[in-house]
């Protein structure tokens, strides 16, 4: 595949984790359930949470440092700036506005990017095309999420799911063709959106005493419909990627997730025919940390020497909206 110039790789790699560890036995304590229940039905064993002060801000910005260093790009040279969360700081304005201030970058486009699970993919897919037009050069994309705010304790569920956490890249652009971002795809149903929503603090739903009362403000998922869908998308997001560009499941060398449970993992596994050795899966340790999830998991498989040059990455997700997306990334 040829492309016009200029392409776009991923420069550098960059995460952040609190440094609290909530393990299973200890949500045993805040809710009725236990250590091999939620082992056995998620394959999670911890996360973690934020600490006091902590925010999808202040956790997007060391996810940011870290990425900046590897690539070695310095914040004077990052001239876009998007992130993808579902627990933002504040409605507006963004969270990518506070992190930049907080890099000291200043006068740069910046701004968040709604698409859940799903939001690190589409934030790639934004970014790369942004900056094929030549008007960017260094681009930070960043997953940050504080799910932990929004966390239900009455709802079983939902709560054992979902952990804190932020990852992300630097794109810079590239004239070596048919490497970095080949490509992405993306879709959407918003006909199921109340599968997996927060319905309260919008304009459908602005707070009050009957809101907080109903417990309007806080994550609701119905689990066992979105596992259903999430496997079928996932898996047809792998393969049209694998078809657009005349691969086979064999050629792929490291495939990344969306971390949210080992069940819909193993069967993606199944459905695309990719050895599930070939599957990066950190999910025990983090819990679904929805938008970060595959950047943190993607700056891990680098630390560990799972990516080597011209390797076939291959990323995957599913989240509310319900959205999907896939991208196919041969490193550079």
């Amino acid at each position: 595949m040829t492309r016009s110039a200029p392409g776009v790789f991923i420069a550098g790699t960059g995460s952040y984790a609190p440094s609290r560890v909530v393990s299973n036995d200890e949500i045993s304590t805040y809710v009725e359930t236990s250590d091999e229940w939620i082992r056995s039905r998620t394959g999670i064993r911890e996360r973690r949470f934020a600490e006091e002060g902590e925010t999808a801000s202040t956790m997007g910005a060391k996810a940011a440092e870290v990425a900046m260093e590897s690539a070695n790009v310095p914040a004077s040279e990052i001239d876009l700036i998007i992130v993808a969360t579902l627990s933002p700081d504040m409605f507006f304005p963004s969270t990518a506005s506070l992190i930049q201030t907080q890099l000291g970058i200043n006068k740069v486009t910046s701004f968040d990017l709604s698409a859940a699970c799903s939001g690190f993919i589409y934030g790639i897919e934004v970014a790369s095309n942004m900056m094929r037009s030549g008007a960017f050069r260094n681009a930070l994309v960043i997953g940050s999420e504080k799910i932990s705010s929004i966390l239900d304790w009455e709802d079983r569920t939902t709560c054992v799911l979902f952990g804190d956490g932020a990852g992300a890249v630097v794109l810079s652009n590239t004239d070596t063709e048919n490497t970095g971002i080949i490509d992405s795809y993306t879709g959407n149903d918003g006909s199921k959106a109340q599968l997996l929503c927060l319905p309260g603090g919008g304009s459908a739903i602005p707070p009050s005493h009957d809101s907080l009362e109903q417990r309007q403000h806080f994550l609701k998922m119905n689990g066992r419909e979105v596992f259903k869908i999430a496997v079928r998308w996932m898996e047809q997001s792998a393969r049209i990627m694998l078809e657009r560009h005349g691969l086979k499941p064999e050629d792929i060398n490291l495939i990344i997730p969306h971390q949210a449970n080992l069940r819909i993992i193993d069967a993606l596994a199944r459905t695309t025919k990719i050895p599930k050795d070939k599957f990066f899966v950190n999910l025990d340790r983090y819990g679904n940390t929805s938008a970060a999830s595959i950047p943190i998991a993607l700056h891990e498989a680098r630390q560990k020497g799972c990516i080597q040059s011209g390797d076939y990455v291959l990323l995957v997700a599913f989240g509310a909206g319900l959205t999907w997306g896939s991208t196919l990334i041969k490193w550079h």
